[in-house]
């Protein structure tokens, strides 16, 4: 099942039960996501979401990506909808 978020896109297998993140804004990237892992990121965002400054997040360990409050929102909201589909 393709996933179009706000901030990221990717493949949702509920065969699987693994999320592939696809593109984060605008970025081409490749990572499968566990169940464990997302939630893991989810409530690190939600313990972050009131910075003012926002967050920055790196793509492959490698590309640092700046994200603002209200996108780092839109982040948590997607990454929500997505652990919504696992079993």
């Amino acid at each position: 099942m393709i996933i179009e978020g706000s901030i990221i896109s990717g493949e949702f297998d509920p065969s699987m039960n693994e999320f592939s993140l696809h593109k984060v804004k605008n970025l081409n990237t490749q990572s499968v996501l566990k169940e464990n892992q997302l939630t893991a990121i989810y409530n690190y965002l939600k313990k972050h979401e009131n910075d003012d400054d926002g967050q920055i997040i790196t793509l492959n360990d490698q590309m640092p990506i700046r994200l603002t409050r209200e996108e780092l929102l839109k982040l948590a909201a997607d990454f929500k909808k997505i652990l919504s589909m696992y079993d």
